[in-house]
């Protein structure tokens, strides 16, 4: 195949490139689900033990874009796969939509969750026509808190004692961004 010039590709910035999720993705997708520290934050709960049929099915269902869930691999620009984010919970008739993003774990605190975001967060303002951003994070969760302070979210309110894990409840902090306050800040 020839090198592909990413000079004008809508999916990038930077330091990150988004991609479809191909079906060689599974083994990453695999590995993470070993970090449970991580995978309780996001999943807001612990997970029975990964399979690697679970892990091939999951990068099947998703690659291609063939599901409602727009899933992407985030690439650095040296191609090296760094994680995952997806568009999710779009509602179109009211305008909303929600973002998931997991960065692998030697990848973390380089910004590159906050890029993948911002990326998703333009195409669903300028491209989808969208008009609100809604996202959670689970108590405890500095890390995606201030990602979603980052890219412009608004604390909302809080969801008290909702998420029952690690032997007790935990507050869900609610978070959103209109359009206009995206464009505000960028």
């Amino acid at each position: 195949m020839r090198e592909i010039d990413y000079s004008n590709y809508y999916w990038k910035d930077e330091k990150i490139k988004l991609r479809s999720i191909q079906e060689g993705d599974w083994e990453g997708y695999y590995t993470n689900r070993f970090d449970t520290p991580a995978r309780r934050l996001l999943q807001c709960a612990v997970e029975l033990p990964p399979t690697i049929a679970e892990a091939k099915n999951f990068a099947e269902t998703y690659a291609e874009f063939s599901s409602n869930r727009l899933m992407f691999t985030i690439e650095d620009l040296h191609g090296e796969n760094v994680g995952g984010v997806n568009l999710n919970s779009i509602d179109e008739k009211n305008g909303t939509f929600s973002i998931g993003v997991q960065v692998d774990k030697d990848h973390r605190g380089k910004g590159y969750g906050t890029r993948a975001i911002t990326i998703l967060l333009k195409y669903a303002f300028f491209e989808r026509r969208l008009n609100k951003f809604n996202e959670c994070a689970l108590e405890g969760n500095e890390g995606s808190i201030a990602m979603l302070k980052k890219v412009g979210c608004v604390q909302e309110g809080i969801r008290r004692k909702v998420i029952y894990t690690n032997g007790r409840y935990y507050d869900l902090i609610l978070f959103g961004l209109t359009k206009d306050e995206f464009m505000e800040k960028n």
